[in-house]
């Protein structure tokens, strides 16, 4: 019996291109699709972050949006998207929900900070 050993990487972290749709999307405004790609698009490359030529991106950045639809995160009215703000902060957040050391003190800190105020 043969034994599967997986040795590809796996990315469970959500990418450039979904952040910057979430970022988009929160703004509680409907786009078109065009629209919000050229937005997408104008921060991606002032992150420098948009390779792989424009079409590619398109294509990328529409099956990330249709996700977030089937995931319920943003609702289509027609041709129009419209981010749901709350279920698109859950969207950034990492499957097994692993938050780091560091990142956690700094959260317990903050909270700290603004109930002493």
């Amino acid at each position: 019996m043969a034994i599967l050993k997986k040795n590809a990487f796996s990315r469970r972290v959500p990418d450039l291109v979904t952040e910057e749709l979430v970022a988009v999307l929160s703004r509680r405004t409907s786009f078109e699709f065009k629209q919000l790609f050229e937005i997408l698009h104008e921060n991606l490359r002032a992150r420098n972050a948009a390779s792989g030529g424009e079409e590619m991106l398109r294509l990328r950045a529409y099956e990330k949006l249709q996700n977030l639809v089937a995931r319920g995160m943003v609702k289509k009215t027609g041709k129009k998207y419209k981010g749901l703000p709350s279920a698109l902060a859950k969207a950034l957040i990492p499957p097994n929900a692993h938050i780091p050391a560091a990142a956690a003190a700094r959260t317990a800190a903050a909270r700290t900070a603004a109930a002493a105020k």
